[in-house]
């Protein structure tokens, strides 16, 4: 219609320009003369006929290679078309395959989101949700096909589709996988935090405390996690990776691992008595023994004043000395008591392992007190006194067994 306007409007310009040329020849009563020879030809006609056929060639001319311009222009108008008519088609695919998704029609959502991912304005959104889609339902090698694809859309997006990968391993417990797919992100954005806090959940899925340790300092420095979260992922990691290390049974192994472990957390209780247990069963306690009463001296502990007491010394009684001087501190504490008393036995003091036994037993009764008073009793010769203790001893820890019973039923 606006194309017929213009021709229209064109025509009636020169129609209105030749009338007022021949009106204006018809005033000077000449109607001109034109003369045009070329070669053995020539034409003659008058100055108005020649004007009215120059506008009217004009107007002739000029609408014919608009025309053509119009017919040249015409395939790639038709593409264009073409190409809406597929995007505004992919749109709305893109719409439903979303909403499908969210309804849990799987299938429905990654034929429809493939279809037409070709011809989308935004072909990463299709594959990314189609792989989506694919893992929701069991189809893991078309979710990896269509990773694959959307990798290849453009080298900008491969953050966007690795931590999706990622994600997606991480949630059908491909750990390796996603480590190595995280690895890689990593190295392009050390400080990423959705990237580090999924390595952190893979590490610890699989159980790589080391892997986890060297993470750390990272998570805390980017603040991934909050400050609680890092002191109890920490005193986890640490702990678990000295277990780990314990289990290995080398000594040089344990202690490697402990030097390495941060000053701060060496003095947590927890983290202390499991690598102060492990250097005493691995027989190097007598190693160990003055950092165990500086970390005692720190912060009072009754476990690890217990094996303390298991450390075998050549000189007995000075290491009941050592001990003895907190009975000023806490001479009520039947931990303490008890410790003496084994160590005072251990020094073949048998009086003095005596008093401390039952002073033990007089504040707090323990089956570790009765067993050492049986023991010591047993050992002065007395020996109906000794099973008369571990008589009562067995019967406290029948008690204490079937208490935790029921309070195991009852949770």
């Amino acid at each position: 219609m606006k194309n017929l306007m213009y021709f229209l409007g064109s025509l009636l310009c020169a129609v209105l320009v030749a009338f007022l040329l021949h009106s204006w020849l018809v005033k000077q009563n000449d109607p001109g003369y034109v003369l045009i020879g070329f070669g053995h030809w020539s034409l003659e006609t008058s100055l108005t006929v020649f004007a009215v056929a120059q506008v009217i060639g004009f107007f002739l001319l000029y609408n014919f290679f608009r025309l053509m311009g119009v017919l040249i222009r015409m395939p790639n108008q038709f593409a264009k078309r073409r190409r809406n008519i597929r995007f505004n088609r992919s749109h709305e695919a893109l719409v439903a395959g979303l909403f499908d998704a969210a309804d849990g029609n799987w299938e429905r959502a990654e034929k429809v989101l493939i279809k037409h991912a070709a011809h989308s304005g935004a072909p990463l959104l299709h594959y990314l949700t189609a792989a989506r889609a694919a893992q929701s339902r069991g189809a893991l090698d078309k979710r990896d096909e269509y990773l694959q694809k959307a990798s290849e859309q453009s080298p900008d997006t491969n953050m966007t589709v690795g931590l999706t990968q990622a994600e997606l391993h991480l949630s059908e417990k491909q750990f390796e996988q996603a480590l190595e797919t995280l690895g890689k992100l990593h190295s392009i954005n050390p400080g990423h935090a959705r990237v580090l806090k999924m390595m952190h959940q893979a590490y610890q899925h699989l159980g790589d405390w080391e892997g986890l340790s060297k993470l750390l300092p990272t998570l805390q420095q980017h603040k991934v996690l909050m400050e609680t979260e890092v002191k109890l992922l920490e005193t986890e990691t640490f702990s678990r990776l000295l277990k780990q290390t314990i289990a290995q049974g080398d000594r040089q192994a344990i202690q490697t691992c402990w030097e390495g472990i941060p000053e701060h957390i060496k003095t947590l209780p927890g983290i202390a008595n499991i690598y102060f247990a492990a250097m005493i069963a691995a027989g190097a306690g007598a190693s160990v023994e003055s950092a165990m009463l500086k970390q005692l001296g720190r912060h009072w502990d009754d476990t690890l004043l217990v094996l303390v007491s298991n450390i075998e010394t050549e000189d007995k009684a000075k290491q009941l000395q050592s001990i003895e001087q907190w009975l000023a501190v806490y001479p009520s504490n039947a931990v303490l008591l008890r410790v003496l008393g084994k160590l005072a036995l251990k020094a073949a003091q048998m009086e003095k392992a005596e008093q401390y036994l039952l002073k033990s037993l007089n504040t707090e009764a323990s089956v570790a007190t009765y067993q050492l008073l049986g023991e010591l009793l047993f050992t002065k010769g007395d020996k109906d006194q000794a099973c008369d203790y571990f008589k009562r001893g067995m019967e406290l820890a029948s008690a204490e067994l079937i208490s935790g019973v029921e309070e195991i039923r009852a949770v």
